[in-house]
């Protein structure tokens, strides 16, 4: 792999080929996708490292005096020795990054392979292609949130923690001075805490900024008018609270701060100055003077972050760990805005033309990242989400049937007016005719391309079998009408692409038409109800069990070709529906099968992880007793359990047990033809969308694979 590294003796940087850093217990691996570079950390050291000995002396007077020590002990030689081989040689850079988890040592248990995670910790969290981090040093990143935006976390935590410091209350006035990249995301969270801000700064650029970040008033230092006007704005008390953030070898930013504080204000140190300040301030006010330790509690204890000993919340609240959390959810709310600050993105080949601006000064900068091969998650490359309003009502529906075998006739047909009904198609003259005089459809054919061009249909129902559905679906959305199809979408993964082309494609020509697949469990008044009643922002857990019965294996549905087999034919209903109850699809798949001779692939489980902490067992048996009811749903979450048997009777389970039982099986059917055409005629989004009709075809297609390469799908 690749590594960034600088010389500490030349001060030359190099991009380097080194080994994958080992994984220990407790540590996490983590291929980068993006890091961030801290301009004033970091460019300090780059700027020390290309420095004569003298400079470096200069800059490291505590070193310096390690030194002297040395010489009285060892002598000059041996010191000289030691000087020159810690000089020469090879210093990490970088210390806040995102990116892929890729293994998981002993003991780790907060995080898994194939999550996201925004990692922090100098020497550790570096601009690497990999790296090695704590478990108590990386924070999972929801698939919401911009992996470029997380890789902020680490600085991010260093803000919060200078807030946590100051135990500012809501209302309180706070002055930060300093308006780098801290200083300007200590703006921002102060915004969202619903704390009045004030920012000064050497540089205009930086105040004006800080306005866009959520200060009320920014001065420019030494302007003449920050202090009587921050006395003004707090009636004449004085700040509650003033955080350094600079970095400068000048006291004058901690004299400032106790010249702006009120009478028993506080002043926290962030950023790296002096404190040699003037007695007065501090002495007639009785100021608290506090620093920050970095990203918090926690930085620099061997027990906490290298072997993963955390503190109880009841004592510590806000650790290093806790605080990454923190602002990740902050990210997720979007309560913060890490795109505004973000000036420059060079990719990793390009870290020393990035240290050199830097450096050089050559342009204005704030949030500087390095991009690695393969940044983008997997899923982002997918589709765009594409529900919204249509805003074109339909007046007339005019519907056709491709297929009108059983279930349309029991569960479809019976749900629509027959004054809307066109033409009917089925593979047999004699059925097509007899259909069309029971159902009252005008036109009977043999031929569905007919009914795909004929000008007076304006929606297709296909209930055909299923080997035909995808070239249905195609053709019909190509002809600018809508679509009803019934479970599968289509049988190949090739077919599902071509129709996310041809779907998208009259999205970008706004061509209104809606595309909806028959999963109807969802629109049931039994999921309604369960739905209606859980939080949506805390995990769920599920527990599915499906007893299928036995299908021989000459029937059309277990032909690959024409049915494609029970996981397309009907385990994507059970998928939909618990996507459905999570809301969002999985992180994560991993399915197994129970012996069969003849594989056939129909009893079997899918485990599902989802990154809000949601997990999800589908277990779908083809071996069970008839005489057990077919459909048997667990919900569980925050001390409620739902147990619906069968659509028929739901259990709900809380402080006590209720029962609902309906009078029939309600498995949802009407509701969802209501809901389609409903939609269509009023210009309303589609009741379920082209994302999670996309994500159903193709997690049932990895169930398949999962199956056969016995092997656990990621998805971001």
């Amino acid at each position: 792999m690749k590594q960034l590294v600088q010389n500490l003796k030349t001060g030359s940087m190099n991009i380097i080929d080194v080994p994958i850093p080992k994984l220990q217990d407790g540590y996490v691996l983590v291929r980068n996708r993006y890091s961030l570079i801290s301009a004033g950390t970091e460019g300090n050291k780059v700027s020390t490292a290309r420095m004569g000995y003298y400079g470096k002396a200069k800059e490291k007077p505590e070193q310096v005096r390690q030194v002297i020590e040395t010489i009285k002990s060892e002598g000059i030689s041996s010191t000289y020795a030691k000087v020159m081989n810690k000089l020469d040689s090879l210093s990490p850079l970088g210390y806040s990054t995102a990116g892929e988890v890729i293994d998981v040592g002993k003991d780790v248990r907060s995080v898994w392979v194939g999550d996201y995670v925004a990692c922090a910790g100098a020497n550790l969290a570096n601009h690497a292609e990999i790296i090695s981090v704590p478990e108590n040093l990386v924070a999972l990143v929801p698939s919401s949130v911009s992996l470029a935006h997380a890789s902020y976390t680490t600085v991010a935590s260093i803000a919060m923690q200078g807030i946590r410091q100051a135990d500012l209350r809501l209302g309180e006035s706070c002055v930060v001075i300093g308006l780098g990249l801290i200083g300007q995301i200590t703006i921002q969270l102060l915004k969202a805490s619903g704390v009045k801000s004030f920012g000064i700064d050497i540089n205009q650029e930086s105040n004006e900024l800080a306005k866009l970040s959520g200060a009320e008033f920014t001065f420019l230092r030494g302007s003449g008018q920050e202090e009587s006007a921050i006395r003004d704005l707090t009636a004449g008390h004085g700040a509650d609270v003033v955080i350094i953030t600079a970095a400068t070898s000048s006291s004058d930013p901690v004299n400032l701060a106790g010249r702006l504080a009120r009478k028993k204000g506080k002043i926290i140190i962030v950023g790296a100055v002096p404190t040699d300040f003037d007695r007065e301030n501090y002495y007639l006010k009785e100021l608290e003077l506090k620093m920050a330790t970095s990203y918090g509690p926690g930085r620099y204890d061997p027990e906490y972050e290298e072997k993963g000993h955390d503190y109880p919340i009841a004592y510590v609240r806000w650790t290093e760990n806790r605080n990454m959390s923190s602002f990740v959810e902050m990210l997720k709310n979007k309560t913060v805005d890490m795109e505004m600050l973000t000036t420059h993105i060079f990719s990793f080949e390009e870290a020393e033309r990035a240290y050199q601006m830097i450096i050089d000064k050559s342009e204005p900068f704030v949030g500087i990242l390095l991009k690695y091969e393969g940044n983008k998650r997997k899923q982002d490359v997918l589709y765009k989400s594409t529900s919204y309003d249509w805003g074109k009502p339909v007046e007339s529906p005019n519907i056709s049937f491709i297929g009108a075998g059983a279930f349309a006739q029991n569960s479809l047909l019976p749900n629509i007016k027959r004054s809307n009904l066109i033409s009917v198609g089925t593979t047999q003259g004699h059925t097509s005719a007899n259909i069309a005089t029971k159902w009252g459809f005008k036109r009977a054919t043999t031929d569905p391309k007919s009914i795909i061009s004929e000008d007076e249909s304006n929606i297709i129902f296909i209930a055909s079998r299923h080997h035909n559905h995808g070239e249905l679906v195609c053709s019909g959305l190509s002809s600018k009408k809508s679509v009803f199809v019934e479970k599968p979408l289509c049988m190949t993964r090739d077919e599902l692409e071509e129709i996310k082309r041809v779907y998208l494609e009259n999205v970008e020509k706004n061509i209104q038409v809606h595309l909806m697949v028959g999963y109807n469990r969802r629109f049931s008044p039994c999921i309604v109800e369960i739905v209606s009643k859980l939080e949506k922002k805390l995990p769920i857990s599920i527990n599915y069990r499906i007893n299928a019965g036995r299908i021989p294996p000459e029937h059309w549905i277990q032909d690959r070709l024409v049915g494609g087999g029970r996981i397309i034919g009907e385990v994507c209903h059970f998928i939909d529906l618990t996507q459905y109850l999570v809301g969002k699809p999985p992180t994560s798949l991993y399915a197994t099968q129970a012996k069969d001779p003849l594989n056939m692939m129909d009893t079997i489980n899918v485990s599902l992880t989802f990154d809000d902490g949601s997990i999800a067992n589908i277990s779908y048996y083809a071996n069970g007793s008839k005489a057990l009811n077919k459909e048997y749903l667990e919900v569980h979450t925050n001390g409620v359990t739902f147990i619906l048997d069968d659509f028929k009777t739901l259990h709900t389970f809380s402080n006590k047990r209720k029962t609902r039982k309906y009078s029939k099986q309600e498995k949802g059917h009407k509701n969802e033809v209501e809901a389609f055409l409903s939609a269509i005629e009023t210009g309303q989004s589609t009741p379920i969308s082209f994302d999670e009709l996309y994500w159903t075809s193709k997690i049932t297609f990895d169930v398949i694979d999962s199956i056969l390469q016995r092997k656990v799908i990621y998805y971001n």
